[in-house]
């Protein structure tokens, strides 16, 4: 991590905040593996009794990426669950991302229930994000995944989300500069008021106060995270999955998506300054899967080669249905921050703050 988070601090050290945080707030009491499975067996035990009977006893959200197809592999073979994967279609999976998907329901024999997004919808909510000049321009995307899938677990009653947020590969998260939070509704609605041009009747949406709050303490939803409870190396997991499905890897991490790998590998670094390696690689780093000098060098290069960049250029502005010329001009624009728009960070803010003090969340997130 560098001063492209502005509000990064180093100690005397040249110790930057997220490394102190890490050995001080999550290092001393996260223990992955054997010392730190009764719970992880225990809350499985709880899911299977309450789910007897059903047709399915928890969901999961599936992507076709390492974390949540890991989590899928653990719940069915590891915990014993009878999971139902969700897939949220939102018009830009890759080709990997579709035999990934089709690999583990074959070879994990599960259901899968997948929400295709209305495209008239997602792309003109996309183009708006793109015209505001903001840096988080996945958030349409990233949003209708997660609101998609609580919205479903809320609808046919799911007490049991099992997610493949972790740790091992996420204990240093993305300022809010460079990715501002998809849950933000105010944000959403606010920047497609200014900018969309068709109503969103059917798009999936979901306020952060519905399903932090409602749908936990009301409708009772609990979020279960496997991943920091087994042994999760990143490249382990990625040949575990090649090896019994036929998976296959990513150059990076969310790149199952064309639109994700397009908009992390190029616009955000390009236009922006903000690499979101650099956070994914010091996750690495410090929970020793990968080494500084070896990130260094991967960072000194850019995410992938100028072919595939004019590629996925020109297959961007074509799904968009705007000119090469156009998508440019955006490219060109003045930036902006999600500052310029309304939103809920204040309520967001202090959210997390209680969160913190009550030890539930511990990676830095500001």
């Amino acid at each position: 991590m560098d001063t492209s988070d502005s509000n990064i601090v180093f100690d005397s050290k040249g110790w930057c905040d997220y490394c102190n945080n890490y050995h001080s707030n999550i290092s001393p009491y996260w223990k992955p593996g054997i010392e730190d499975s009764e719970p992880i067996l225990k809350a499985a035990d709880v899911i299977r009794k309450e789910g007897k009977g059903k047709d399915h006893d928890c969901l999961i959200g599936l992507s076709g990426g390492v974390d949540s197809s890991y989590v899928a592999y653990l719940a069915k073979e590891k915990l014993g669950l009878r999971p139902l994967l969700f897939h949220v279609d939102a018009g830009w999976n890759s080709q990997q991302a579709v035999n990934n998907i089709e690999k583990l329901v074959d070879g994990l024999k599960l259901d899968l229930y997948t929400e295709v997004i209305n495209w008239l919808e997602m792309r003109d909510l996309q183009l708006a994000f793109f015209k505001a000049q903001v840096p988080h321009i996945d958030t349409p995307q990233d949003h209708a995944f997660f609101a998609a899938l609580y919205n479903f677990a809320a609808k046919h009653k799911f007490k049991y989300i099992l997610t493949g947020a972790n740790y091992s590969t996420e204990c240093v998260r993305e300022p809010l500069e460079w990715h501002y939070h998809a849950s933000d509704l105010v944000q959403l609605k606010d920047i497609h008021k200014k900018f969309g041009t068709i109503p969103l009747k059917t798009f999936p949406m979901a306020n952060i106060l519905t399903y932090k709050l409602y749908y936990r303490f009301v409708k009772g939803i609990k979020v279960v995270k496997p991943l920091n409870h087994f042994r999760f190396i990143k490249e382990d997991a990625m040949n575990e999955l090649v090896n019994l499905f036929g998976w296959q890897k990513y150059a990076h991490k969310h790149y199952e998506s064309r639109f994700t790998r397009f908009y992390e590998g190029y616009w955000l670094p390009e236009k922006f300054g903000y690499d979101k390696r650099r956070a994914h690689f010091s996750s690495l780093i410090l929970t020793g899967q990968l080494s500084r000098t070896d990130a260094l060098e991967k960072i000194s290069k850019k995410a992938y080669d100028e072919e595939t960049v004019k590629q996925d250029f020109e297959y961007i502005a074509n799904k968009l249905d705007i000119s090469i010329d156009y998508l440019k001009e955006l490219f060109n624009g003045s930036n902006k921050t999600y500052h310029d728009y309304n939103n809920q960070k204040g309520i967001m803010d202090l959210g997390t703050n209680v969160l913190r003090f009550l030890g539930v969340q511990k990676a830095i997130i500001r």
